[in-house]
């Protein structure tokens, strides 16, 4: 082949460090623009993000020249440096360490935008410990409970 063509969708979940309630309804735009430009710069898309208060979902198509794990460590490192110099929060923004990735095919990424849209409806009802449980069960990954809040 005379080309690399690829559509690699992912849905990203991680939290603020120790879940800390930190993503204010004020904060959120700007936060989640700098998310979408940081995506940018490696050349990839974000089709959705949004969340609460203590955590984010991210829909975006990386490209391939970034890995997995290298495109998340700048978003999360390039995003709570920014945050902590260019936002008013009430305390130090941090990311969780660890994050959740799960692949996205493009028959599914119209229903994961709107489940992404709908997470202050969907949060009323349900934390993040039981949504990132239900994402690991349905998605077949395994876990340690007892690791699994660090």
């Amino acid at each position: 082949m005379g080309h690399t063509y690829t559509n690699l969708n992912y849905h990203l979940v991680f939290s603020t460090k120790d879940r800390q309630p930190l993503i204010t309804k004020s904060t959120q735009p700007k936060l989640y623009a700098y998310i979408g430009g940081i995506i940018r710069e490696m050349k990839g898309e974000m089709l959705a993000i949004g969340g609460v208060e203590d955590h984010v979902h991210i829909l975006c198509r990386l490209g391939t020249a970034v890995s997995l794990a290298d495109a998340l460590r700048q978003i999360k490192g390039s995003s709570s440096r920014w945050a902590n110099e260019e936002l008013e929060l009430d305390g130090k923004f941090a990311w969780q360490t660890g994050y959740g990735a799960f692949s996205v095919s493009q028959s599914k990424t119209a229903s994961v935008e709107r489940y992404i849209s709908e997470q202050d409806d969907h949060h009323r009802k349900r934390g993040f410990k039981e949504e990132l449980l239900d994402f690991l069960q349905r998605h077949g990954v395994g876990y340690d409970e007892r690791y699994l809040w660090d």
